[in-house]
């Protein structure tokens, strides 16, 4: 379990402590960080990041994230699923994003694996969605995986996913609005639920 805790910013407002280490993250903190996601694009897009993002900080890729979306064309994952071996090696030589062999590979791999989701289940919202918890999180003890992550991390696996382990599914989750884990007294926590009660899950 993390606890996570709110800090009051010079700008007099409080935030997660976490997304105070640059303008860039409070940003993103405060606009996207645990607000629902079901659009397909984002959320396979949101799950290659989070698997180069192991053994790194986030704030690395967000600094990145422009570079990855020129690189993995916009993360359209019917072009990214046609990636060949060329590709990899351009990819392998662009100092603008993490270069690592397996990472990639398996960025190129999740697209042709999210396309046979989005053919079986109708979209890859469906299908993550049935994985949010029942219920809600308090904001306070946030743990790094959950049974409903680790159950999502599994299934993912046996689909032929990779990157995908329960801590990853679960940074996933709670970035793309699954849960949300902003900190009690957090300015963004009730804008976040409030936007998770307008939000209709999708089928």
């Amino acid at each position: 379990m993390a606890e996570f805790t709110g800090t009051t910013g010079d700008d007099g407002i409080t935030r997660c402590t976490w997304c105070l280490a640059s303008p860039l993250y409070t940003h993103y903190h405060d606009t996207e960080w645990g607000f629902p996601v079901d659009d397909d694009t984002r959320l396979y897009e949101k799950l290659c990041l989070e698997g180069f993002q192991a053994g790194l900080s986030w704030l690395t890729i967000l600094n990145k994230r422009e570079n990855f979306r020129a690189a993995f064309a916009g993360f359209d994952m019917d072009v990214v699923a046609a990636f060949t071996d060329d590709d990899v090696q351009r990819l392998l030589g662009d100092a603008g994003i993490i270069r690592h062999r397996g990472k990639i590979e398996a960025a190129i791999n999740n697209a042709r694996r999210a396309r046979e989701m989005r053919e079986r289940e109708g979209s890859l919202g469906a299908f993550f969605w049935r994985y949010a918890p029942d219920v809600a999180s308090t904001g306070e003890d946030v743990p790094a995986l959950t049974p409903e992550s680790t159950a999502l991390s599994k299934e993912l696996k046996r689909r032929g996913w990779k990157f995908v382990g329960p801590t990853t599914v679960y940074a996933h989750m709670q970035s793309m609005g699954l849960v949300n884990d902003h900190a009690p007294g957090c300015v963004t926590r009730p804008l976040a639920e409030q936007a998770r009660r307008a939000f209709t899950v999708p089928q």
